[in-house]
């Protein structure tokens, strides 16, 4: 239900953009974004559309960029400047609070090396 793609590796202060296609009625779902997880590491937000606005992380704000593509139920995560640190499985993320549904996608890698 939620196709995420465009990982893959890059060097450091390069740029990959990740996709998020939803199916059905998960697009208009209270949230729509992107975690990642790091080896090792807890999954955690990178960025995402809420009800009220969108949302980044601070390790994302200035250098990634949440857009979405309604007639394609599409969410896309434009990274720039990535950073080794960056590096992490990408997952995306639908949150219906109506039937406090979570929805995850297939994880996208992505390898920044230096």
């Amino acid at each position: 239900q939620l196709q995420a793609s465009g990982g893959g590796l890059v060097q450091t202060g390069g740029s990959l953009k990740l996709s998020c296609e939803a199916s059905g009625n998960i697009f208009s779902a209270d949230f729509m974004g992107w975690y990642r997880q790091a080896p090792g590491k807890q999954r955690e937000l990178v960025a995402g559309f809420t009800t009220v606005g969108t949302t980044y992380a601070d390790s994302a704000k200035g250098r990634f960029t949440l857009s979405r593509d309604n007639a394609k139920n599409t969410v896309y995560l434009q990274m720039n400047s990535l950073k080794s640190e960056d590096t992490a499985v990408y997952y995306c993320n639908a949150y219906s609070r109506a039937i406090a549904t979570s929805y995850w996608g297939r994880g996208t890698l992505v390898t920044v090396s230096s």
